[in-house]
């Protein structure tokens, strides 16, 4: 017997006539979608919200009355929602963006007219809405992913993963992801060895988030630009709208940054990083998948758990979406299955074997 396939209810938050506009225009596109209200302000998103009770909110940041932010953490608090954020592309705003992530947003695009056409908005802000939809909400008490001291590497670990400098760690994530890779680099030392990242981000919102991870990370964190050396001691998070691969240069990596088509409906891939740490590092690399939505990533790992890396992904418990990591484990592509707060650990253990 086929089940009829859940429609999801947005409500749309956007103070722009225009935008809201264009957004229910696009969206109606999609059976699975529907447009049950919009709102022009967040007063008024609350009594819709109260009203019609909404499956996902597309929210603006810059609203009269109340920010998108203030907005985002009473609701958090007291009527959480799945929330997909929609904020124009400056510096200014990616920071804002990323602060809503730390507030419980699941998703951040770019509003219609700056980074997409509005022809261009429907497909990504889709899909962002059926992650949220798909997403574990929490309730939002202030607090980051809770560290254990069993996820700490030891102070002996440190010595050792200075002996390290020929490996590789490759993490991917998507939906709920830059909470997680926070997560994971916050627990490791100062010395591991070099990290390539791709975090489905768009383009210039890495930046931001690069340099938020590398104010509070022993290692080194920021966004790759061509030809940069993996080298321990730093990670290297794959910029907005650009794929990313692990290529070798004698006895050194680096990476590419290149276009191309979009895999799995992105750009930056993680499969298209991991099939190229497959083939350039091999048993010497580690790789991690971790929370997100959608399949990308889980041939990749498969494709460097048969080269002889070692591979592990979050588990179900632990992840905002378990998608990804999902489709990685039915491959057969993981070594282990991993909550989130034991990652760290584990990679450490692996690099010392």
């Amino acid at each position: 017997m086929n089940r009829e396939k859940k429609v999801i209810r947005v409500l749309v938050v956007d103070d722009s006539a225009v935008v809201r506009k264009v957004i229910c225009r696009e969206l109606e596109r999609f059976a699975d979608i529907e447009i049950v209200g919009t709102a022009v302000d967040p007063y008024v998103a609350r009594d819709k919200i109260v009203k019609l009770r909404p499956d996902v909110i597309t929210l603006d940041m810059e609203m009269p009355r109340m920010d998108g932010l203030s907005f985002l953490a009473r609701l958090m608090k007291h009527f959480p929602l799945p929330v997909v954020v929609l904020s124009s592309l400056t510096p200014k705003n990616s920071e804002t963006a990323l602060k809503a992530l730390d507030l419980g947003a699941i998703e951040v695009l770019c509003k219609p007219g700056e980074a997409y056409s509005t022809k261009d908005i429907a497909g990504p802000l889709a899909r962002a809405i059926r992650a949220a939809a798909a997403a574990r909400i929490e309730p939002r008490n202030g607090s980051r992913v809770p560290v254990t001291k069993a996820s700490v590497p030891s102070m002996g670990s440190l010595s050792l993963l200075k002996e390290t400098t020929h490996k590789v760690i490759a993490i991917g994530a998507s939906t709920g992801g830059t909470k997680a890779i926070e997560a994971v680099l916050t627990c490791l030392p100062a010395t591991t060895p070099g990290i390539v990242i791709v975090q489905h981000m768009p383009e210039s919102f890495t930046t931001s988030f690069a340099q938020r991870l590398n104010e509070i990370c022993r290692m080194e964190v920021r966004e790759a630009k061509d030809n940069d050396h993996v080298v321990p001691g730093v990670a290297l998070i794959a910029p907005g709208n650009f794929h990313m691969v692990l290529r070798r240069s004698g006895a050194q990596y680096l990476v590419r940054i290149k276009d191309g088509p979009r895999v799995h409906y992105q750009r930056p891939a993680v499969d298209v990083l991991f099939q190229s740490v497959s083939k350039v590092a091999g048993k010497n690399a580690v790789g991690v998948i971790l929370t997100g939505m959608g399949a990308d990533g889980a041939k990749g790992l498969l494709a460097m758990h048969d080269a002889g890396a070692y591979t592990m992904a979050q588990d179900e418990a632990t992840c905002i979406v378990f998608g990804m990591p999902k489709e990685a484990i039915k491959l057969g592509g993981a070594d282990v299955v991993l909550p989130l707060q034991k990652i760290p650990h584990e990679i450490v253990k692996a690099l010392q074997k």
